[in-house]
């Protein structure tokens, strides 16, 4: 990785602590902390002087915090998501990359020029900001109650013309001036079933608010189902994420609405049913498109969820 011995020698060291600690990711995080440390990228980590002694000392510290299962992107300040670099750190949900297979599939759709596009649960704001990113001329609205969530959402937006509203998304009747005219509602919503195991990572510093949906994840997915039958136009379109254990049920919540066609479940990168999308229709039948049996057990994980496919 490094021709700098002692950077090299440590980066080892921080290797070994990290995976005695239990974190998979070991060798990427001590990598990623030595360049956050360096103001490099991580590729970069071999072109650069040794560092000073001052160096070492703030990169022992920083690997052993990462060691207690702080999560990597609380001690760095940032998350990457799909071409973004977000502020993130206590009280805020870190986007997942699971969740950049649903920001693809919106990215893909024919939207006008100047769609309105709405993002319930917009956490750090990931897909509301990446959205106006890529439709500059949209309107694009980013919804969540949490404060403090809604503070990192305003940095991240401050470049785009996202506009972040502080509401309770289960609330009926919210933006009643929306009904009809919204060309595509995305949603990350809380979705964990109460009681599942996480990593701690998610458990110690994720805001559990963000992170479970009632008894079976559902509690926020069916509301948002509701809205988005009243804000859509027709032909208007709906991407919800959910746990990969209610993919069946989500699109069961959906079809409940009778007001979507081609209710189609979508799975992540790694192969797990992960979020469902649907079209606003004039009429009052749905139908389903790709519905298949869900994941066989041994197969799934969620966000937070102990899988060695995902980095803490």
């Amino acid at each position: 990785m490094t021709g700098r011995p002692r950077l090299r020698e440590a980066i080892d060291v921080a290797t070994t602590a990290l995976a005695g600690a239990g974190i998979d990711s070991a060798r990427t995080d001590a990598e990623l902390l030595a360049a956050h440390l360096a103001g490099v990228d991580r590729g970069r980590l071999a072109a650069i002087d040794e560092p000073d002694a001052d160096f070492f000392t703030r990169y022992d510290e920083l690997i052993g915090s990462r060691a207690l299962r702080i999560p990597l992107q609380h001690l760095t300040g940032s998350a990457a998501f799909g071409p973004l670099d977000l502020l993130v750190g206590p009280g805020v949900f870190i986007p997942r990359p699971e969740t950049e297979a649903l920001l693809e599939w919106a990215l893909a759709q024919r939207l006008p020029e100047d769609p309105v596009i709405v993002d319930l649960c917009t956490g750090s704001g990931a897909l509301a900001v990446a959205l106006a990113t890529h439709w500059p001329l949209a309107r694009v609205i980013a919804i969540d109650d949490d404060p403090t969530a809604l503070d990192y959402a305003r940095h991240n937006a401050e470049s785009t013309t996202v506009e972040v509203v502080r509401a309770d998304v289960t609330a009926p009747g919210l933006l009643t001036e929306l009904s009809g005219s919204v060309d595509l509602v995305v949603a990350n919503p809380p979705y964990i079933p109460t009681g599942a195991e996480l990593e701690p990572e998610v458990a110690e510093h994720d805001p559990a608010h963000a992170l479970f949906g009632g008894a079976d994840g559902m509690a926020v997915i069916a509301p948002i189902a509701r809205l988005a039958a009243g804000w859509l136009r027709p032909g208007g379109l709906l991407a919800v994420e959910h746990d990969d254990t209610t993919s069946r049920q989500t699109i069961e919540t959906i079809c409940g609405t009778g007001c979507f066609a081609t209710i189609t479940p979508h799975c992540d990168l790694a192969g797990r049913p992960r979020f469902v999308t649907a079209c606003r229709t004039t009429g009052g039948s749905a139908r389903l498109a790709g519905v298949g049996a869900p994941a066989p057990a041994e197969a799934r994980g969620s966000r937070g969820r102990p899988n060695p496919k995902e980095p803490a």
